[in-house]
């Protein structure tokens, strides 16, 4: 073979070799294109399988549908509770680690009181001259004594001193103005208890007492003690927060709360600052006033732990750590 007759032949296989390279990538972007789409519908089956295995998989006990439900077709039932196991470590009550108050023998009783036999014997003779043959059993009962109000009258008497000088005995304390009548300290605990601790409503706070002890005090009065005791308890509120604003850590918050009686009270803010083992609690708005007289600016160089409320950040003389 001639060498222009192989040039001819090999120009011949590129021409060639050139349009099955053009083919194949026509069928490449074809095949690229395919692909994509194909991709594409995947995803949103896939999307939506998903979203059908969710709905199926919805029951009674993983969302609010009512037990009703489960029996409906494709759905899935919900696992059934673990029955208690006879013998097992769960039991019924208290369980372990959990706090609980039980009935315990005291070794030093309030009171002593003894039972003797009564009546006749079998021999017809009675048993109050029978002799005593000491303590064969005993039984203890804690019980509160039955309370009921009683109305004490406190005649404060005058003397006379040898010099002429006149004296009157004191009133007792919580007492009012001569003359006047007034519920008790203790009365007056049981309603500040109620209100505060247990969170009872004035009126119902009033019905309470009337039920343990026959006096019904006032709307009125059970909703002043709040005031009341306020008063009583100012000294030892300014010593915790003088103790906690001397502290170097403390955590600060504050939530709404309704003040005063009925359904339509004023809206107020309660904020607290406690250390571990203190806290303080002030009565007011979310102004910068109201968090001026709670004792910030009063803080030095002390760490608060807050929401990053702006009223926090505002104080910047201080040192602060957001939760």
């Amino acid at each position: 073979m001639t060498a222009d007759a192989a040039v001819e032949d090999y120009a011949a296989l590129a021409g060639v070799f050139s349009v099955l390279v053009e083919i194949l990538e026509e069928k490449n972007a074809a095949l690229e294109q395919r692909n994509g789409e194909l991709s594409a519908q995947l995803a949103g089956l896939l999307e939506r399988v998903a979203k059908l295995e969710r709905q199926v998989s919805r029951n009674s006990g993983n969302s609010g549908m009512p037990p009703s439900a489960d029996d409906l077709p494709g759905r899935t039932a919900p696992d059934p509770k673990p029955e208690r196991e006879r013998g097992g470590k769960k039991k019924q009550g208290k369980q372990p680690g959990a706090p609980g108050a039980h009935l315990a023998w005291s070794e030093s009783p309030d009171d002593r009181k003894p039972l003797f036999p009564s009546g006749e014997c079998d021999c017809g003779r009675d048993l109050d001259d029978a002799l005593d043959l000491g303590v064969a059993r005993s039984h203890q009962v804690v019980d509160t004594p039955v309370v009921t109000a009683s109305v004490i009258q406190y005649d404060e008497h005058a003397v006379q001193c040898r010099c002429g000088r006149t004296h009157v005995a004191p009133p007792p304390d919580g007492a009012g103005e001569s003359g006047t009548v007034t519920y008790g300290l203790n009365l007056q605990a049981w309603v500040v208890f109620l209100l505060v601790m247990q969170h009872v409503p004035v009126e119902r706070c009033a019905q309470v007492v009337e039920a343990l002890t026959g006096a019904r005090p006032s709307d009125g009065f059970v909703h002043s003690m709040i005031a009341r005791a306020a008063v009583a308890v100012r000294g030892v509120n300014m010593l915790i927060r003088a103790l906690v604003i001397t502290a170097s850590v403390i955590s600060a918050d504050e939530t709404p709360i309704r003040v005063g009686p009925g359904p339509k009270t004023k809206k107020k803010y309660l904020l607290v600052a406690c250390t571990n083992l203190l806290t303080y609690f002030y009565l007011g708005g979310r102004s910068m006033e109201t968090f001026d007289c709670f004792g910030f600016p009063d803080l030095s160089g002390a760490v608060i732990v807050h929401d990053r409320y702006r009223n926090y950040v505002r104080h910047e003389a201080h040192c602060y750590i957001a939760c």
